[in-house]
């Protein structure tokens, strides 16, 4: 399983919310619900979020073993 929660956790040190970075990487409320709900996204989304935050990919998901 993957989590998205060290993505929530670095908007929060950016001083960023949900909607603000859905605005500037142009993807849709429902790719964020998704997101909320710790389901598959594409890997060009996860691309974007990590360009635009200036981060790695281990601030924005992480795998949970089930």
């Amino acid at each position: 399983m993957f989590s998205y929660n060290p993505l929530w956790k670095t908007l929060i040190d950016k001083n960023m919310n949900k909607t603000q970075l859905r605005e500037k990487i142009g993807i849709s409320p429902t790719t964020l619900a998704t997101m909320g709900k710790d389901e598959y996204i594409a890997m060009s989304v996860l691309d974007k979020i990590c360009t635009e935050l200036n981060c790695n990919i281990n601030d924005v998901i992480e795998h949970i073993k089930e």
